[in-house]
């Protein structure tokens, strides 16, 4: 079942998509219910009138409690690696355990939408994902398209301390253009893993390919490494991670030495497709320009000791 979330007729519903439209749910239940009851209380609900995609505006298939993104595609890594910190290969670390970050659940855009990205950010980029929901004890309910903006020079800047990213990420993200249950992609699934083409196009160029199978842990692995030690609830959705061979431009140009292709400018329009969901198409705009922060304090090490010793005479 592929299940959708749109506006028509000035409300927002969910309905299950078919060859000739939206067939509406008869209840009308919010997305969150219908993820919490699980797939087969999904396969169960009532339809009502069908209404013809033309007429209807799709919206973020879901607004997730939490979003975690992985990086399980290990020629990613090598490809963005090169990009960022001028290395090559895939730190030991990534074969320990699929690592994930928490990134915005607050700044969801959806299919068609304009994506916004920092005005002050000259390194755009997007990135190429399939996202699993969460369903009811710790199963994937579905599967949606997930792309990961990326402001690369704010990412690459701010990761030099050793923590985030975070306003290189934090801006933006894309899911849709729906849900498709697990169960209609459990055809695709061969030793776990779903053996899906990716692929993304700018302007209407294709500039990367890849298989989703290419990944190093399944979703199941990844779900049950999130929920360990921790909770994941229905409706978190977790990120596969870029896929590689061009998921993403930062890949293309840690392999090519520089920045071919460009990266993305205001008006640039990004499709991603994936084999068995869908497309997600967005345009790429500028937010609103942004004030200069304020000059950081910088203390003499020095000073600040001397400063100490004093304070700890006064108190002795």
């Amino acid at each position: 079942m592929r299940i959708a979330r749109f506006r028509h007729d000035g409300r927002i519903k969910t309905g299950q998509i078919e060859d000739q439209g939206v067939r509406v749910f008869a209840a009308a239940p919010a997305i969150e219910s219908i993820i919490a009851g699980g797939v087969a209380a999904a396969n169960r609900l009532d339809l009502a009138e069908t209404v013809p995609l033309e007429d209807v505006r799709l919206l973020a298939p879901l607004l997730p409690p939490s979003l975690r993104d992985f990086v399980a595609f290990e020629e990613h890594v090598d490809g963005v690696r090169r990009s960022v910190d001028g290395a090559a290969g895939v730190p030991e670390a990534w074969f320990d355990a699929p690592t994930f970050y928490f990134t915005n659940p607050h700044r969801i855009f959806g299919p068609g939408d304009d994506v916004p990205f920092p005005a002050r950010s000259v390194a755009r980029d997007f990135e190429l994902e399939v996202a699993a929901i969460a369903g009811p004890d710790q199963t994937i309910f579905g599967y949606t398209i997930f792309n990961d903006w990326s402001a690369r020079d704010l990412q690459g800047r701010e990761m030099q301390v050793r923590l985030g990213p975070a306003k290189g990420k934090d801006f933006a993200s894309s899911l849709g253009p729906w849900i498709v249950t697990a169960d209609e992609l459990d055809v695709h699934k061969r030793a776990g893993f779903l053996d899906l083409w990716c692929t993304a196009e700018v302007n209407g160029v294709e500039v990367g390919r890849d298989l989703l199978s290419n990944m190093g842990w399944t979703f199941e692995t990844m779900l049950a490494y999130a929920a360990r030690d921790s909770v994941v609830r229905p409706g978190d959705v977790l990120g596969s991670g870029t896929v590689g061979n061009g998921g993403c431009l930062a890949e293309l140009w840690g392999r090519r030495g520089r920045q071919d292709p460009p990266p993305l400018r205001d008006g640039d329009v990004v499709t991603l497709t994936v084999e068995g969901i869908g497309s997600l198409t967005n345009r790429i705009t500028s937010g609103p320009e942004t004030e200069a922060l304020p000059a950081v304090r910088r203390r003499d090490p020095a000073k600040a000791r001397a400063e100490a010793r004093v304070q700890a005479e006064r108190q002795s």
